[in-house]
């Protein structure tokens, strides 16, 4: 595992964090001591769209269900 001293770690941070981001994990020494060890957090899975398909119904009337509750407790608007 690379070590990498800690004045040359502020220098290079930006391309030491990308290089940790694709899979490269590295230590950071402060005179010549491991102090820490940088590694990529890994990514959550995707998101899988569609799992629920032909598992539920959606009515057509989805966006007007209550409609008439709503109205009666909030009035027409006029």
């Amino acid at each position: 595992m690379r070590i990498v001293n800690i004045r040359a770690a502020k220098m290079h941070l930006s391309r030491l964090v990308d290089e940790a981001a694709a899979g490269e994990t590295f230590v950071i020494a402060k005179a010549g001591k491991p102090m820490v060890q940088v590694t990529a957090i890994p990514s959550a899975p995707p998101r899988r769209r569609g799992f629920l398909i032909s598992q539920i119904q959606v009515p057509d009337d989805f966006d007007r269900m209550g409609e008439a509750e709503i109205e009666q407790l909030f009035g027409s608007g006029s």
